[in-house]
Formats: C-alpha cells, sequence, structure tokens
C-alpha cells in the first residue's frame, strides 16, 4: 500500500488547478416581460405604464408589453399579476389609493402580502374638471351647486375607491354637499361622457387633464401646492378645505418571486426612473417623477391601508 505523506498531499493541492467559485449570472428575462394596467387604455395610469415600459426594456434586456385588463378599480388586473406565475415576467402597475382600498372595502382577491414591492415611480394630484361652458366656474360655485340642489350635480370617477372618489368623499363630508356619482373604468371614458353632458364634472389627475385642456375647465386639485405644470389651478387646500389626494402609481411583481429576481427588478426600475430621458418623457405629459424604493414603499402603503382602514370602519365610502 502506497504512503500519501502530508508533504505529497500539499503539493499534490498546490498543483492542481484553481476552481474559482461559482457566481450566478443577473436575471435576465428569458420571454417578453408583461406589464399589467388595471385600467383602460388611454388613461393616466396606462399612459404612465407605456412611457416607462420603453424607458424599461433596454434595462432588462427584453421587450415590456403593457397589457390593459380594466375592472373593479383596477383589481382585475392587480389580481391576475397576483396570481401569475413568480418568475418575473408578470408586473403590474398599481394606482393609489384604490390599491390599498380595494381589500379594506370588500373581500379582494388580492391583499398587500401578494406582491413583492418593486418601486414607486411617479405621483400625480386629483383634481375636478368641467366643460368649459359649464355654468360652474369654480369650486366655490360647485359646492354652491350641490348644497342648493343635492344630488342634482353628477360626478364622475374612475372607480369606487379610486383617488378621484375618495377626494368627492372627502369633499362631500367637508362642506356637506351632495353629488350623484357615475363610476367609469377610466379617464378617456369619463371625458367623453363630461363633453357630451351626461355628467357635470369630472374627478381626474394632473396629468390626466393636461395633455388635453381642450373644452374643459379645470377648477381645483388636491396637492400640496400648484402644480408648475397648471400654475394658475388653486389648491383646495388654499380654498379652504384642508385635504390631500394624489394618484400614485408603482410597480409590483407577485409574492414569491425569488429574491434575485426582485432585486434585478428593483435596480432596473430604479435606474430607469432616475435616468434623464425617463424624467423629460414624464414632465413632457405633465407627469410628476417620483422614485420611492421597494421597501420604503411597501413600508408606506402598509401604513396608509391601516389609516384607510380605520377611516371605512367610522364611515365607509362604497355608497357615497
Amino acid at each position: 500500500m502506497t504512503r500519501v505523506t502530508r508533504r505529497a498531499a500539499l503539493g499534490a493541492l498546490l498543483a492542481a488547478p484553481f476552481a474559482a467559485p461559482a457566481i450566478a449570472s443577473p436575471w435576465r428575462p428569458e420571454r417578453p416581460v408583461e406589464l399589467v394596467v388595471g385600467f383602460s387604455p388611454g388613461g393616466g395610469t396606462d399612459i404612465v405604464a407605456r412611457l416607462f415600459a420603453r424607458h424599461l426594456e433596454p434595462r432588462l434586456g427584453a421587450p415590456v408589453t403593457v397589457v390593459n385588463r380594466p375592472g373593479a378599480s383596477s383589481e382585475v388586473g392587480l389580481t391576475h399579476v397576483a396570481r401569475a406565475r413568480p418568475d418575473g415576467l408578470v408586473l403590474g402597475v398599481t394606482n393609489m389609493p384604490s390599491f390599498v382600498t380595494v381589500p379594506v372595502e370588500r373581500r379582494a382577491q388580492y391583499g398587500l402580502d401578494s406582491f413583492a414591492f418593486i418601486g414607486n415611480v411617479m405621483t400625480d394630484a386629483t383634481g375636478l374638471i368641467v366643460r368649459a361652458d359649464s355654468p360652474i366656474g369654480d369650486i366655490p360655485d360647485l359646492i354652491r351647486s350641490a348644497l342648493a340642489e343635492p344630488e342634482s350635480i353628477i360626478a364622475s370617477t374612475s372607480g369606487i375607491g379610486t383617488d378621484d372618489h375618495l377626494l368627492l368623499v372627502l369633499l362631500s363630508r367637508a362642506t356637506g354637499a351632495r353629488f350623484t356619482l357615475v363610476h367609469y373604468n377610466g379617464a378617456p371614458q369619463q371625458r367623453v361622457a363630461l363633453m357630451a353632458g351626461q355628467v357635470h364634472v369630472n374627478l381626474v389627475s394632473v396629468g390626466e387633464v393636461m395633455p388635453n385642456p381642450q373644452g374643459v375647465r379645470f377648477i381645483g386639485h388636491a396637492g400640496t401646492e400648484r402644480s408648475r405644470f397648471a400654475p394658475e389651478v388653486p389648491t383646495l387646500r388654499s380654498l379652504g378645505h384642508d385635504m390631500l389626494m394624489y394618484s400614485e402609481r408603482g410597480i409590483v411583481a407577485p409574492a414569491g418571486t425569488p429574491a434575485a429576481i426582485v432585486e434585478r427588478l428593483r435596480e432596473a426600475v430604479q435606474e430607469t426612473a432616475a435616468d434623464a430621458a425617463t424624467v423629460r418623457s414624464f414632465e413632457a405629459l405633465f407627469i410628476e417623477p417620483r422614485y420611492e424604493p421597494g421597501p420604503a414603499w411597501e413600508a408606506r402603503m402598509r401604513a396608509t391601508q391601516a389609516q384607510y382602514a380605520d377611516l371605512w370602519r367610522r364611515a365607509p365610502w362604497v355608497n357615497t
């Protein structure tokens, strides 16, 4: 029997070729990525998704296709994302506050635990518009009309629990004005109804109004300050109504998506949001870019949902 000495064993080890530890390659989509929007084409959420998808593609190294699945204040689209295979190939665009209010006001098919939070990418103050020839000249006119003839003013929103709907709920509760609400699946349908005289006022975001302001009068919005895109339009706060409301859009993946894929998606979304070309594209469409990393965004959404849950327990808004 051959005896192997310690010296011989050490020599053999040193003579053997060095094997470097395996390093995983960064994840790259093997097929086009589906970016699901829970509202109709042409609305604010759809516009943001299509713009962002175009800038995101080169950073992911794959096409990003926007797919519209409207209905139930975005519940249809987000449920599709929540049930998708967690492989990074199906992502969803969220819209605040319906993202957190839908599971509060009904037994929704998704919850915040259904998703991995990639990042929030923009914010857009919620406002009110009337036809340019409307006798309603401003917010005080609107409130006076609704107080004088309760439920005579027909107002449209993009769905129950959306920023549009909740802003009108807050305004009604603060002033006592009562409106008749009609809910649509997106801003384009709201605009058609307004111009046809089927409704008197639309609740829509700044970014949905300013690209096409012809034929309408923008009478106010619920931002913290006047928008640089519509500096002549007053805030509700400046008119004595202390309320804020924004539409925010972010990107989520199904829960259970591997950590390496989530991190790669977060990197790509952050890079895209910070890119000067993306910022210019947003601003050209009157949209305020505002990136928030996934973990911080998730924490804020959970805290915000708790606040809405408390509001719901005290005064449900579904029938208002």
